[in-house]
């Protein structure tokens, strides 16, 4: 994926945390906060951290840890430091190429950011070597479309909108929903058994108006948008308008789906 797939900047941290985070987010968070503290860990790292929305529930279920963020994209790591303890190191840093020694860590976490990596391959084999023997990798990705139907809608909208050359942004976040496919790879990076979760979740959505803007504005789109002349707050207006008619009007519950990995090193 080009046209900066990864590119969290400007005001599209603040969009995010704000408007996506709640609906998105947040309890998925919490789900790896938990399973990361099943292991007592003593060190942790987060790569892909964002906005230190999972970063939090992890700090919170695992008070004691060493805990280390990183992320491409300094200014999401400008909304994460708020959210941890004051001891918590914050580095920018590739997921694909850590600056930290072979076996610094008893956990790595990962939440909706290995669908990110141009390199795969590189970012879970980083993984694997910087954790410690009887370490886990706790990653999750998004489902397909087919579970997530407010990313399907989104993506229409691109397409029809841009005929010619629709932003591709939506294809990415949702594009690794193949077990096999992703199994297979963590495996070939040097990990053995590997376990795999469906999470289905109901969330809540207090605003469509809110989470349409996080849709378009609190992500890469909204660089693929201004770059295309596109009438932002229409654009809001009209996903606004569908996501209503798919789900009725809000405050209302939308179905989310999930898949979480714990990978053991082999």
């Amino acid at each position: 994926m080009s046209e900066d797939s990864a590119a969290f900047r400007g005001d599209i941290p603040a969009h995010y945390d704000s408007n996506l985070g709640p609906v998105l987010f947040e309890h998925y968070a919490d789900v790896l906060g938990r399973a990361v503290c099943e292991t007592e860990p003593g060190r942790i790292l987060e790569t892909a951290a964002g906005t230190g929305i999972s970063s939090a529930a992890i700090a919170r279920y695992s008070p004691r840890a060493e805990l280390v963020l990183t992320d491409l994209n300094e200014a999401m790591l400008h909304l994460a430091h708020k959210k941890v303890p004051a001891s918590t190191r914050i580095d920018v840093a590739d997921a694909q190429h850590l600056h930290f020694h072979d076996g610094s860590f008893d956990v790595v976490a990962c939440q909706f950011g290995v669908m990110f990596l141009p390199d795969l391959a590189a970012g879970l084999r980083e993984a694997r070597r910087v954790l410690a023997p009887g370490g886990v990798f706790h990653f999750s990705v998004w489902d397909s479309h087919a579970k997530n139907r407010f990313a399907a809608i989104t993506h229409r909208l691109l397409v029809e909108t841009f005929p010619d050359d629709p932003p591709g942004f939506y294809q990415v976040p949702f594009g690794l929903s193949d077990v096999g496919y992703l199994r297979d790879a963590a495996q070939a990076a040097g990990f053995g058994r590997i376990r795999v979760d469906v999470l289905p979740h109901r969330s809540s959505v207090a605003s469509w108006s809110v989470f349409a803007d996080g849709l378009l504005l609190g992500n890469p789109v909204a660089d693929q948008l201004r770059r295309r002349g596109a009438d932002l707050p229409a654009l809001i207006r009209e996903l606004a308008r569908r996501l209503e008619a798919e789900y009725g009007p809000a405050p209302v519950d939308i179905p989310l789906q999930t898949l979480f990995y714990r990978a053991y090193p082999a």
